[in-house]
């Protein structure tokens, strides 16, 4: 299901009420931001005023396709999903982002928004740069630009090998390559349902259902409510080489 509308033409220009108990704490924040890790105390007082905070609720879109979004988003806590929209409305999921690093640089790089979709899969808090207040940033301080092109060269990596995974296996192949990448921090999977899983394998909701408990009946995984385990990852990566 489409989320809510987008939240972006609200965000510049103010803070949410929520997030202003949070505002003490938000240079630290910043500081933990992948792309900022080389900004001293001082780059990071100016990074502290140029950024506005607010607060999105799960489910809720953070933009969507034909928003002409112009800022950078810098995500604090929560989980984001990116996708792209395609002619016919069929929703392709391009990554799944944890805490402490951006998203929404299309149109730095030149680029409207026009297919693209961000979703809080959990609620999130955010951070929000003007496109004027990230090219000031990246012109003064080069390497925050070289971070900016070293994650975004890694996503594009990840995103060939998912192209790789959907063009030359067969959806249990393609599943377990996913859950392999989203349990890399772990081995536990949360927050995900089959539809969406579907959306990140190109296929329906029942066939990712079956290809999940033919794993379980592998062995490789076990399945609770909204929650993936894996027992087994080289169990896992066999699938693809089998594929």
């Amino acid at each position: 299901m489409p989320a809510r509308s987008g939240i972006f033409p609200k965000l510049f220009g103010r803070s949410d009420s929520p997030t202003r108990e949070l505002a003490p704490y938000k240079r630290q924040y910043l500081s933990k931001v992948d792309i900022f890790c080389d900004l001293s105390a001082e780059e990071m007082e100016m990074l502290d005023r140029m950024t506005r905070m607010t607060t999105v609720e799960r489910g809720q879109a953070i933009y969507r396709h034909l928003d002409r979004a112009e800022g950078l988003f810098l995500l604090k806590s929560g989980r984001v999903r990116l996708s792209r929209v395609g002619p016919g409305g069929k929703r392709l999921d391009i990554s799944i982002l944890e805490p402490g690093t951006f998203f929404g640089e299309m149109p730095l790089l030149g680029e409207r928004m026009r297919d693209a979709f961000a979703e809080a899969l959990e609620d999130c808090f955010l951070c929000v740069m003007s496109q004027a207040d990230i090219e000031r940033l990246v012109l003064s301080k080069p390497q925050a630009g070289l971070r900016i092109i070293e994650i975004l060269s890694r996503r594009l990596s990840e995103s060939e090998a998912r192209l790789e995974d959907l063009a030359y296996r067969d959806v249990p192949a393609c599943l377990a390559s996913v859950l392999l990448r989203l349990s890399r921090e772990g081995g536990a999977i949360e927050g995900i349902t089959h539809e969406e899983l579907g959306d990140m394998v190109g296929a329906y909701r029942e066939t990712v259902t079956k290809a999940l408990h033919d794993l379980q009946s592998s062995g490789y995984i076990t399945l609770s409510r909204r929650r993936i385990t894996i027992l087994d990852r080289e169990g896992l990566e066999s699938t693809l080489e089998d594929a």
